[in-house]
């Protein structure tokens, strides 16, 4: 017990010292959890649990990976600590929606009626044919973006849904213009239908239980479809079906709703879920002489 009580002074002396010299070049002013962990919790720990060989911090340091330097990557570098929210926020409504569907991979997706084949590439080729793409005359702006994203969202979802022993050589990447939900409605994400670039806007139900921690429309949020995609992982194993979703938000937390219809504006988050979690396509229209301000028409039928 003496021996604690020395290691214990130790510790707040040396604290106090590396508090006074560090504090000054911290943006937190030293508030890390490894060092309050360190001062106020490793002597009750030696107490209850004996000597701390195997004293760790790896909680933290996995949260920091999927809280901060995953949604950084994804982010624009601009007002970061509201993007990291926000991508936070995405996230977790991604992977809400995954947890309602299967995510093994040995069981059998629900299939869908893909059409309007645009391209095929392997997974290791993607950078090269993105850019060699994007300089093309004929691709609209969305799909730019799309191909800007993909790389980005694909490695936070499969980090997501923890897919592990893949061969990256294997991937084999196949976009569509069209496909067609379990409702029948067709969703689309194509440069040119009927000479029109025509980009979907979908619907998404978040999970009951999540509702209390997200600004949602009745439990439910909105996105435009970038790209439709169908992964396959390798032969034998059924293919990933998902599009990559560009997020809407509310315009206002104040005034969220005019004349009765949801007041949306449009953000920079991405991600890829599942096209089993959409719900339906929606008609979202462009507020008159309003930049970046969008209604979700609750009228049409």
């Amino acid at each position: 017990q003496s021996d604690l009580n020395k290691f214990e002074e130790s510790i707040y002396k040396w604290s106090q010292n590396f508090i006074r010299i560090f504090q000054q070049f911290s943006p937190s002013g030293l508030k890390l959890p490894k060092l309050h962990s360190w001062i106020y919790h490793v002597i009750d720990s030696i107490q209850n649990f004996g000597a701390i060989n195997g004293y760790t911090t790896e909680t933290y340091e996995s949260l920091h990976r999927e809280y901060v330097k995953v949604p950084y990557r994804l982010s624009n570098k601009k007002n970061i600590e509201a993007q990291l929210m926000q991508i936070i926020r995405r996230q977790s409504i991604a992977k809400i929606t995954s947890q309602n569907q299967s995510t093994n991979l040995e069981i059998t997706p629900r299939a869908f009626k893909f059409s309007s084949k645009l391209y095929e590439f392997s997974l290791m080729n993607a950078l090269s044919f993105f850019e060699e793409k994007k300089i093309e005359p004929n691709i609209d702006d969305k799909m730019k973006t799309g191909f800007d994203q993909f790389l980005a969202c694909m490695d936070s979802y499969l980090d997501l849904i923890k897919i592990s022993e893949i061969d990256i050589a294997q991937i084999k990447i196949i976009i569509y213009g069209s496909v067609t939900l379990e409702n029948g409605a067709i969703m689309r994400a194509n440069n040119s239908y009927h000479q029109n670039p025509w980009f979907s806007n979908i619907s998404v139900i978040m999970n009951s239980e999540e509702l209390f921690e997200y600004s949602s429309d009745q439990g439910v949020c909105y996105g435009q479809v970038l790209l439709i995609a169908k992964i396959e992982i390798e032969k034998g194993k059924p293919s990933l079906n998902l599009a990559l979703i560009q997020w809407y938000d509310f315009k206002s937390q104040s005034q969220p709703y005019c004349y009765g219809c949801p007041r949306l504006q449009i953000k920079e988050l991405y991600n890829f879920i599942e096209i089993e979690a959409i719900q339906d396509i929606v008609h979202i229209i462009p507020r008159f002489r309003s930049k970046n301000e969008f209604f979700v028409n609750n009228f049409i039928f």
